[in-house]
């Protein structure tokens, strides 16, 4: 909404109203959310307008205003700025070119709707306010003693239109700005109060740890490519504190006015919890610094089932007629906003959650959140990214390997036949236009489906997407006519998956690829599958000043800065590791495989050896990774047949067993509820019993990053296969797509996101630096060149054994290590 450089807060004079004179209720019953193509049809129909106008008729005007304001003995200015749609008036032209309006000056306000605008009986009150402010900001300057103030409002499909205009003389509409402006100072007055707070803390405050091995060095790099305004790449390993090396530098470069927001983005709530206690330390150091973490909104919806009207929610009845005073009284009190505090207050004030959340984001200075409030087309935080806004803002990119797959997700789009068959169902007594245009795409589809045997990779769509589009104005006018319809939010899901598929299609480029297929369910759908994310990420990433990407897995690097930020000049750091290596042991089973081809019982009985013979040597805690749930359930029969472990079943219901058997198994399932993966964990992390204890997971799955056991907690984890991604037609036109670009399509397919997963899973073993263990990788492929040049740096010393010498290894190991 606003942007601030040194004394001065700007903002456009929409973003002012909208802040101030919005009120009613939040109702998703209608389509009626801006996008691009609307976007389009409301210029369009704005320059129509326009042109007809006559000579006496100036179009796109700006205006401009300064506001000199204190507080506190801080002096800054509020500038508007804004963009008239129109001026009437005859005028002079002066000697410098520049007009003077002579006469009477009526201001225009075109504004495009998709309802029936003769049915408008008044203006609608926001659009009335930004007229006026324009009129105001126009009498001032050419000196008049009063102004007119016209709302046009058009239909761009019918082109039907309607107008209201109201006089205002010099006094009234004087008094109404004054009161307008007085209604934000109290907001802006705020900010320079709280960011002359911050400053003055930022300037005291020190790396509140003693510096560990190189992360002063990491610390220093961050700094300077935040001030360079570029772009950073961290590998760093478990222990090198890679959370409070980028916060801290992140926070220092705002104290030195060369950023204005920090947002910390996850992929994982766990890593969100640590990021709230590294700014919770940097408080207790001094740091006066506001922060909010932002929940999804089905977490946080008080609803049990979410559904933001108001007929359905008392929350949103009303919500923006009290939002302002609940926000204004949250910063006002608190400087930690997490989930809880969110709650309570949006309790207190009866307004929704979420969206209270969001508000608050504009007045705190860091932002704690997923990659979707940055990165995604649909999610995405309007208020900082809609329009092409930028802005001085820092992206700290934790765990950024997951990234390149998450981004792939974001920006592709899936369109499904059945659905339109579906949709036709629910309209076909009600709308006869939108029931024939959904019958036209649908047979746009069927020609499609009728042309492909298993998958087809499609070079041009030609026709089909101007069908997409007249059926998606359909939906808007449906949805615009029709909230109680029985099926209602069924039609406004697919309202927004077509808008995302079109929204898409509007940004492909050479890095997507068009396909159709049929799924396991026999649907027949056809994908925009963005291939290489990059171009879709760089745009974002150029709406603010700096992003920094750090993890312990980012390897090969040049890899993640070509899916990433498509830039390999982009600076890299690669943070040395504090770690004592001989506290740890790698060891590669090289005579064991997990290649399809040598998935046979006698495989899986190998694994098994392995894995009792590890718990024989050294009686603990261990993790052990599968590629998938089959091999698993294979290995874990063959494993109770062979050595009768205890198994413990864990349910959603509380309490730990106690470890009673010599070796106890605790297996992960498929969907597991947040009470079941705490009751695994805590297995783990509170020890009772003597007995050992495997944990048989999935690799990528909920287990394998993101989870912290310390010391005796884990001691060992047991990787199975090189965590290849299954081989899949999909997985395969990525692999010819990079074969195409001169890269090596079978690793960036497969053996790249393979490698992090080992990579990730091996990294839950050694947590702080008292803790030791073993990493054992079983796969023959780990000692092959194309494996070994991914292998992290502090991997400086490999065990490749076989059955005959494996438990000789560990036990020389445990041996040492007790000496």
């Amino acid at each position: 909404m606003y942007v601030i450089k040194d004394n001065v807060i700007k903002l456009s004079v929409r973003g002012l109203v909208e802040f101030i004179c919005r009120s009613g209720d939040i109702d998703n019953r209608t389509g009626g959310f801006s996008d691009v193509r609307l976007m389009q049809e409301g210029t369009r129909m704005h320059k129509k307008i326009q042109k007809s106008m006559g000579a006496s008729y100036r179009a796109e005007v700006p205006l401009k205003i300064e506001l000199p304001e204190t507080v506190e003995n801080i002096d800054y200015i509020i500038r508007l700025e804004g963009r008239a749609d129109g001026i009437i008036s005859d005028f002079h032209e002066e000697a410098d070119g520049s007009k003077t309006p002579v006469g009477k000056v009526i201001i225009d306000e075109i504004k495009t709707m998709q309802s029936d605008v003769e049915k408008l009986e008044q203006p609608v009150s926001v659009h009335e306010a930004q007229a006026k402010v324009y009129g105001y900001i126009y009498m001032v300057q050419n000196h008049l003693s009063g102004i007119g103030v016209q709302m046009t409002y058009a239909n761009p499909e019918t082109e039907k239109i309607k107008r209201f205009t109201k006089e205002y003389s010099k006094e009234e509409l004087t008094e109404w700005f004054e009161t307008l402006i007085n209604s934000f100072k109290r907001w802006s007055d705020f900010v320079f109060c709280e960011r002359e707070k911050r400053t003055a803390s930022i300037k005291k405050l020190s790396f509140p740890f003693e510096y560990r091995k190189g992360q002063k060095k990491l610390v220093t790099g961050v700094y300077h490519c935040i001030g360079e305004a570029r772009n950073l790449f961290i590998q760093a390993s478990t222990g090198v504190g890679k959370t409070i090396s980028t916060i801290y530098p992140a926070v220092c470069a705002m104290g030195q006015s060369k950023a204005d927001k920090i947002f910390y983005l996850t992929s994982k709530t766990i890593t969100r919890t640590v990021a709230e206690e590294t700014f919770s330390i940097l408080r207790r150091q001094g740091l006066s610094m506001r922060t909010v973490t932002l929940t999804a909104k089905d977490k946080i919806c008080i609803l049990e089932e979410r559904n933001c009207n108001p007929v359905k929610c008392e929350r949103a009845a009303g919500h923006f007629d009290r939002i302002n005073d609940a926000v204004y009284d949250m910063i006002t009190h608190e400087m930690v906003i997490d989930r809880e505090k969110v709650m309570e207050y949006a309790k207190k004030h009866c307004v929704c959650p979420f969206e209270m959340s969001l508000d608050i984001s504009y007045w705190c200075d860091g932002i704690i959140c997923d990659y979707n409030y940055v990165f995604d087309p649909n999610v995405a935080l309007k208020r900082y990214f809609g329009e092409g806004n930028r802005g001085e803002y820092i992206f700290l990119v934790d765990e950024a390997h997951n990234l390149v797959d998450r981004a792939r997700q974001m920006y592709s789009a899936i369109l499904v036949k059945e659905d339109f068959l579906t949709i036709k169902k629910y309209v076909k007594d009600t709308d006869r236009a939108l029931y024939n245009s959904l019958e036209k795409c649908n047979a746009g589809l069927l020609e499609y489906k009728r042309k492909c045997d298993t998958i087809d990779v499609i070079d041009y769509l030609g026709t089909f997407p101007a069908a997409l589009e007249r059926c998606y104005v359909r939906l808007q006018h449906f949805l615009e006519h029709h909230k109680n319809h029985p099926q209602q939010e069924e039609i406004l899901q697919f309202f927004f998956t077509l808008r995302h598929f079109l929204n898409m299609y509007d940004c492909m480029d050479e890095k997507y690829l068009i396909y159709t297929k049929h799924d396991e369910n026999n649907h027949f759908y056809m994908k925009l599958f963005c291939v290489d994310p990059s171009t879709n990420l760089s745009e974002r990433l150029a709406q603010g000043r700096s992003a920094v990407f750090f993890s312990a897995t980012l390897l090969p690097v040049n890899y993640f800065k070509e899916m990433l930020t498509a830039d390999t000049q982009d600076y890299a750091v690669y943070a040395q590791s504090s770690f004592d290596s001989k506290k740890r042991r790698i060891v590669i089973g090289k005579d064991v495989s997990s290649r399809y081809t040598r998935r046979n019982a006698g495989e899986y009985r190998k694994v098994c050896r392995y894995i009792a013979e590890t718990v024989q040597v050294h009686p603990g805690r261990y993790l052990v990774f599968f590629p998938s749930y089959g091999y698993l359930q294979q290995v874990k029969e063959n494993y109770e047949q062979m050595y009768k472990p205890d198994e413990i079943i864990m349910g959603a219901e509380g309490g730990t067993p106690k470890l009673t058997a010599e070796q106890n198994l605790i297996v992960q399932l498929p969907s597991m509820k947040e009470q079941e993966k705490e009751n695994f964990l805590s297995l783990f992390e509170n020890v009772q019993g003597s007995g050992s204890l495997l944990g048989f997971c999935v690799m990528g799955g909920i287990f394998s990053e993101g989870i912290d056991l310390k010391r005796e907690s884990l001691i060992g984890t047991i990787i199975v296969g090189t965590g290849i991604p299954m081989i899949s037609k999909e997985r395969n036109l990525l692999r010819d797509y990079f074969d195409g670009c001169g890269k090596d399509g079978y690793a960036y397919a497969y053996i790249y996101p393979g490698m992090n997963k080992v990579l990730q899973s091996a990294g839950r073993v050694i947590r702080t630096e008292e803790d030791c263990g073993v990493i054992i990788l079983l796969d023959d492929r780990f000692l092959t060149p194309g494996y070994e040049k991914l292998y992290p740096r502090e991997w400086n010393e490999i065990y490749p054994v076989t059955k005959h010498n494996f438990k000789n290894i560990l036990a020389d190991f445990w041996k040492n290590l007790v000496q």
